[in-house]
């Protein structure tokens, strides 16, 4: 009160904008509390809750659109997450994963894979086969929607889109098929071979081109419908300058296309190293033979034997899956930090 006082009084000895002053000094007292609401520049801003609801209530409906998406993500990768913990037990085919009788045996499981003598073998093989289909698949599908872009005939461009999404929809089973009937004992090539016995399918140096080759093929087309999208979205005005200033076509990809689409190759690069050690064990099981054995035992397929088999210990196998995964997500980070160091694009 002795302050508020002395303050009255002072500004009664003010000039004509006594008043303006008297309000300035009365917000400096009341700023004095230390809190953020009540210093003078924040005293009329509406709070974070406020300025998020009336975000809501103006754009809230969007997220009608993720919401499908959103679903799906909980119910078949989060919720299953639980089945981590098998790794850390002794689990068998229909016991509680957790209950009264479950044993749970630590680090054993990790022990145990580690310590298997293929171990090296699984990893090394499973490193090289994804790592091979990554350097072959990651540029391909650019280089084609690059290639398509600049294809000046439309039927042309949409007879070619036509040819490569098709291999997309052929199933594993079919896809697998056709290379046995192509490449396998009493293939075509075989007998175009004069019925030499080329049977690539046994022997082990032949797995990985084939499985590397047939997998992409499949989905290069496919996987550049999301390049053709963001070459959709350059302004034709900058490839007319790039024609006043004489440049070709080819120049004009690498001086116009090629930095559209950066963002968007960096985002799935980052994505497609995350993934690097991710071989799906269906294609290579339905591709696998006595012969071959050496090179396509990988990592998945021994998660597959150990952790699906009749007589297998399911929780080797999910302690196999759970080391793969976390390969991954470290490589994720690793790729994440070297991107924003790098390219200044990041996915966090």
């Amino acid at each position: 009160m002795q302050n508020h006082s002395n303050t009255a009084v002072l500004t009664a000895e003010l000039p004509a904008d006594a008043a303006e002053n008297e309000k300035l000094i009365e917000q400096a007292y009341e700023a004095l509390d230390g809190t953020e609401e009540n210093k003078p520049e924040n005293r009329n801003k509406p709070s974070k809750w406020d300025r998020w609801k009336a975000n809501f209530k103006r754009r809230g409906w969007i997220l009608l659109f993720i919401l499908p998406a959103l679903i799906y993500v909980i119910i078949f990768c989060y919720a299953p997450m639980y089945g981590i913990l098998i790794a850390f037990q002794d689990y068998g085919q229909g016991d509680p994963i957790i209950g009264a009788d479950t044993v749970w045996v630590g680090f054993d499981n990790f022990s145990i894979f580690f310590s298997d003598p293929n171990f090296w073998s699984y990893f090394t093989n499973t490193f090289l086969l994804c790592f091979f289909g990554f350097v072959v698949g990651f540029p391909l599908p650019i280089i084609v929607a690059l290639l398509l872009n600049s294809l000046r005939a439309k039927k042309v461009k949409k007879g070619l889109q036509i040819l490569y999404y098709a291999p997309h929809f052929i199933s594993l089973v079919v896809m697998v098929g056709m290379l046995k009937m192509i490449f396998g004992s009493d293939g075509l090539l075989d007998k175009w071979a004069g019925g030499n016995g080329l049977e690539l399918f046994l022997k082990p140096e032949a797995f990985r081109p084939l499985f590397i080759f047939s997998g992409n093929w499949q989905d290069f087309g496919w996987s550049a419908i999301i390049y053709l999208a963001a070459l959709s979205g350059v302004d034709p005005a900058l490839h007319e300058a790039a024609k006043v200033d004489g440049a070709s076509r080819f120049r004009r990809i690498f001086s116009v296309d090629l930095p559209a689409i950066a963002p968007t190759i960096v985002m799935l690069m980052i994505l497609s190293i995350g993934n690097l050690m991710s071989c799906g064990y269906e294609k290579v099981i339905l591709m696998q033979t006595d012969g071959n054995r050496v090179t396509s035992e990988i990592i998945s397929t021994f998660v597959y034997n150990f952790g699906l088999g009749a007589d297998g210990k399911p929780g080797l196998g999910t302690a196999a899956g759970l080391f793969n995964s976390v390969i991954n997500v470290a490589l994720l980070i690793i790729a994440n930090f070297t991107s924003k160091k790098l390219a200044n694009q990041s996915m966090w």
